[in-house]
């Protein structure tokens, strides 16, 4: 006896009384076809999802992959447009290979050659019926988006009214707590652990984990504002952009959102751009010289594993053509003698570029600590800069591609701006002499280093050095040879 695939499919949401488009239904009507053609039935196939054309359906791409390789000689749907949506492509390359296609409710079957071409049709009216509902869904709701109707389920901490806008609900305070704690410096996975020891029920119930605590310190929502995921891979929350490139108020009139001070304040401590009241760095790394190691191999950064730091893209699985990796107590050695004479060496007095830099990096470090608003101001500068950074990231990646790419030259001009603004108001408080004595002074300057804590020994090493590029040792235990396998790059005077 032949053997026949059954693939099934309904929506999410099923109207009630519509018996066609329960799975019971549909395979009940399914077995009673094989059991009348002399079928047994190998597989049933489901799949409780949409079939727009941008719907991706697992069991479906699994049924096809079966028909491909051959492994049933028959696929038995209950109507055309249960099958797919993508039109003609998908059912002429199957008939192609000689499947068998049944489509009940139509009373279609492959194995009739006068059917080949209703199926390819219907195929087609199909997809078609598809991208219009799909054109006039995606309208309305950007028809509703510019309005400033939240469209899903309320955000934690928020309640959705008739009209579509956002109201503070119980869990509100929380949020604000959530702000407060990653502005004052404890980690996101701290923050979970207490929010949770206090029985407090994340979003989808149970314990707060770090990502959930992240997620609400970067959305912009409880700043006010209208949120869109720019792809698919991008789903992260970003601030929505109507057709004058102006953002969306979401909040009903009155509701006023996160302060936004505090909202910056906890992005920048939890980015690590500057220090918290409890005196951390969020995300800081621990080892000396995590983020400026690279494999000379494939680019990718070296962190710590075990006594070694090694390439992280052949860590992760990644081709890399030279993985490199080095004993941590030895390129941490020769890396700090590397420095001390480098530093030591350049001229204070006649204007070494690298003293200019390390001159600079060093007011950076410890201008913060003479008053609070020169700590927030060159924070400000360190967010700024990493916003630029990070849209020429997305931009690179393709993000900014879809419909919001439009918008791409202006949010640049604004983070510019935004940079800009920041560094004049940091240059106006940074007129404090700043003693580089130490740095002219290998003596003064071992001492210093003895005398430091682990991140101060990381921001001592980063005046001076801005990447280190490691190549593989020449054979598996080979004593470790600094000067023969570490490139390292200098810093160079900022070009303001």
């Amino acid at each position: 006896m032949d053997e026949i695939d059954l693939y099934l499919r309904k929506s999410k949401i099923v109207r009630e009384g519509v018996d066609a488009l329960t799975f019971e239904t549909q395979e009940a009507r399914g077995r009673e076809w094989a059991r009348r053609n002399n079928y047994s039935v190998r597989k049933v196939w489901k799949d409780n999802l949409s079939a727009w054309t941008d719907t991706r359906r697992p069991d479906f791409d699994r049924a096809l992959a079966a028909l491909k390789r051959k492994e049933v000689p028959a696929l038995w749907c209950y109507a055309v447009d249960r099958f797919s949506r993508l039109g003609a492509t998908v059912v002429s390359s199957l008939l192609d290979s000689g499947t068998r296609l049944i489509f009940d409710y139509e009373r279609l079957d492959s194995a009739d050659p006068r059917d080949r071409e209703r199926i390819i049709m219907d195929a087609e009216r199909a997809k078609s019926a598809s991208d219009l509902l799909s054109h006039r869904v995606r309208d309305t709701k950007e028809t509703q988006r510019r309005k400033g109707v939240w469209l899903s389920a309320a955000p934690y901490g928020l309640r959705k009214d008739a009209s579509g806008k956002l109201h503070h609900d119980v869990g509100w305070p929380t949020v604000l707590r959530l702000l407060e704690d990653a502005a004052s410096g404890l980690a996101p996975r701290a923050i979970a652990r207490c929010v949770t020891a206090e029985g407090k029920s994340a979003p989808k119930g149970g314990d707060w984990g770090a990502s959930t605590v992240r997620r609400i310190i970067w959305n912009p929502v409880y700043e006010g504002w209208q949120v869109v995921a720019l792809s698919r891979s991008h789903t992260w929350p970003v601030a929505y952009r109507n057709e004058a490139g102006q953002r969306v108020s979401v909040f009903a009139d009155g509701v006023e959102p996160a302060p936004a001070e505090l909202v910056e304040r906890a992005r920048r401590v939890h980015a690590g751009h500057q220090r918290g009241a409890l005196g951390s760095r969020v995300g800081k790394a621990s080892h000396l010289l995590t983020d400026l190691l690279r494999c000379a191999g494939c680019g990718s950064k070296m962190p710590t594993s075990g006594r070694s730091y090694v390439c992280n893209g052949h860590a992760m699985g990644k081709p890399c053509p030279a993985p490199a990796s080095a004993m941590r107590a030895r390129i941490e050695e020769y890396v700090y003698r590397a420095w001390l004479a480098q530093v030591t060496q350049a001229d204070v007095d006649a204007g070494d570029p690298l003293m200019v830099a390390v001159a600079e990096r060093w007011a950076a470090l410890v201008a913060p600590e003479e008053t609070e608003e020169t700590q927030e101001a060159l924070a400000a500068v360190k967010a700024a800069e990493a916003a630029i950074e990070r849209l020429a990231n997305d931009r690179a990646g393709g993000v900014y591609n879809g419909a919001m790419g439009k918008h791409f030259p202006r949010l640049v001009a604004e983070a510019e701006a935004t940079l800009e603004e920041a560094q004049r108001h940091a240059q106006s408080l940074s007129g404090s002499f700043v003693d580089l004595t130490m740095f002219d002074d290998s003596n003064l300057l071992e001492e210093a280093w003895h005398a430091a804590d682990m991140p101060l020994r990381r921001d001592l090493i980063r005046v001076a050095i801005d990447r280190i590029t490691v190549t593989r040792a020449a054979r598996r235990g080979a004593p470790f040879d600094g000067d023969e396998r570490c490139v390292l790059e200098w810093a160079t005077p900022s070009e303001d």
